[in-house]
């Protein structure tokens, strides 16, 4: 078994167990590293205001979200290693899960300081075709007092979405998987600059057998 499909399982059987999957230095050390350097490298004008919603329903809206982000898109090394590991975790989920994932869609994503996330879900009920929710983060040497924490609420199908149930520190190589209906979350404000990638499995939500791309 290779050190991928060790991780790979791992993250399988929390998410049968739990729906949820955090993983201290989950992502490979090369990678992380590697998309680190990107997200640093990127000039400041490629980063664009975050929105909320999907689609022309998609709005800038501060009180909500105040982050920047930058949509992966295979431009790169670092990025195409990215997007060819996370097919990789797509494939063996689909095997092992039976989840019909179809598509994947990420960005970078740079909070300044006192930058934040309110409470929210990456997927309602009905609404959506997002199914699993994917997190890692590219800061090194991370303080706790530097603040920029990931908070994880609990499963809204058992009704505990009023719990925290995980802190998670934005360390890099830090993954955190999870179903993107049942989690509610938040990111804290941070004391400096803090990186990350936030990205999405969805299933096909076309009709008649057309291809949903990601939006």
């Amino acid at each position: 078994m290779s050190l991928n499909d060790e991780l790979f399982e791992k993250i399988a059987t929390d998410l049968m167990n739990n729906g949820l999957c955090v993983i201290k230095n989950g992502v490979p050390e090369t990678l992380a590293k590697d998309l680190q350097t990107k997200a640093h490298s990127l000039q400041k004008n490629k980063y664009k205001p975050a929105a909320v919603g999907r689609g022309e329903s998609q709005i800038a809206d501060r009180q909500i979200r105040s982050d920047e982000i930058h949509w992966i898109d295979g431009n790169g090394e670092a990025e195409n290693a990215w997007l060819i590991w996370t097919s990789e975790l797509q494939q063996y989920l689909n095997r092992q899960l039976f989840l019909g994932l179809f598509s994947f869609e990420s960005h970078f994503s740079h909070y300044s300081a006192g930058d934040f996330y309110e409470k929210h879900c990456d997927a309602f009920k009905g609404q959506a075709n997002r199914i699993l929710s994917i997190v890692t983060y590219l800061n090194e040497n991370w303080q706790a007092d530097f603040g920029g924490d990931l908070l994880v609420y609990g499963d809204i199908e058992k009704g505990e979405e009023g719990n925290v149930v995980r802190t998670v520190s934005p360390e890099i190589g830090t993954l955190v998987v999870f179903l993107s209906e049942q989690f509610p979350h938040e990111v804290l404000p941070a004391e400096q600059d803090r990186y990350s990638i936030a990205g999405w499995f969805r299933v096909n939500g076309s009709g008649r057998g057309n291809i949903d791309p990601p939006s």
